[in-house]
């Protein structure tokens, strides 16, 4: 799934608040993330198919392109909410599942989804995680929709945050109680936005969305910088906000859904990303989704992801 974000860190003032929203590592990523999720990933344009395009052969297998170190998503031992989703498709289709991995940071789709060799077939077939309307795939409907979290540390700032139950009550702390505390955000996400809106920009301190170690992974800021002191709260994308929060027993980590505001998304639907010119495979993944929405809810709610509505339909033209 995409990553929370693909981009340089640069300067807290000039960058790190100022730069469109993008989401979380979400892979592509956010969850990942700068227009809808920082949707650099790619690079590379569109593909578009020719009405009546062929379509790919009899599959043999659920191949299924995945990062492997990004939890909760997905990683090589199949913990993540991907392969469990992977799991119970290819169940469903009858095919054995196999994966193709490759870090979602550049050039993920190019890598994964669109890599073909000269007399070889694609390496996978499927996206499991993709902003809905991702348009370096062929997007399916959306399967869940959530947003970004605060996360906050219980018994810090001497108890001052212990009262806290939404985000209302956070902005509503005394201004000396904000201006003491440190606030993580992934750099050019709608995290940095929602800082400068409510005069903390001061308040943050920025993580790069993307990093060359291949060690690194999302809920790092929860789990290593929130956990042990460095932070007193953290914004992040719901599902990793919602994982990694679990995790920590010590100390005790709250989750706050965010809601969006003028000039801050914070939620976004997500969907699966096959390849252009594939309408039957899109199709039948569709039916899965469809058919398997109970589970796929279940699947979510078991890793903490903090679910909305689905978005309402954009009105007919």
């Amino acid at each position: 799934m995409y990553r929370p974000a693909m981009m340089h860190t640069f300067t807290l003032r000039t960058t790190c608040f100022a730069r469109p929203a993008s989401l979380p590592r979400l892979g592509l990523s956010a969850l990942a993330l700068c227009s809808t999720l920082a949707l650099s990933l790619a690079q590379a344009q569109p593909q578009t198919a020719a009405p009546g395009a062929d379509e790919a052969p009899a599959r043999k297998s659920f191949k299924v392109c995945q990062d492997p170190n990004n939890l909760p998503f997905s990683n090589v031992k199949g913990e993540g909410i991907e392969n469990k989703i992977a799991e119970m498709f290819a169940k469903e289709l009858g095919l054995p599942l196999e994966y193709y991995s490759f870090p979602q940071r550049m050039a993920f789709i190019r890598n994964t989804l669109r890599y073909k060799l000269p007399g070889e077939d694609y390496p996978c077939d499927v996206v499991l995680g993709v902003p809905a309307g991702f348009d370096q795939v062929s997007a399916t409907k959306p399967y869940y929709r959530s947003t970004y979290a605060l996360v906050l540390a219980r018994g810090v700032v001497g108890g001052a945050l212990d009262g806290v139950d939404n985000v209302a009550d956070f902005l509503a702390l005394p201004k000396a109680t904000l201006n003491k505390l440190r606030i993580g955000v992934y750099d050019r996400s709608p995290a940095s936005q929602w800082l400068a809106h409510h005069d903390l920009t001061d308040q943050g301190k920025p993580y790069a969305m993307m990093s060359a170690d291949p060690a690194q992974y999302p809920g790092e800021i929860i789990e290593r910088e929130l956990a042990a002191g460095k932070l007193d709260a953290a914004i992040v994308w719901g599902p990793i906000a919602g994982f990694y929060a679990r995790r920590v027993k010590s100390p005790e980590l709250v989750v706050l859904p965010m809601t969006s505001e003028p000039g801050v998304k914070f939620d976004f639907s997500m969907a699966m990303g096959v390849r252009y010119g594939e309408p039957k495979w899109k199709a039948q993944i569709e039916g899965l989704i469809e058919k398997k929405r109970p589970e796929l809810a279940a699947i979510l709610r078991d890793y903490g992801v903090p679910l909305l509505d689905p978005a309402p339909a954009a009105p007919a033209r």
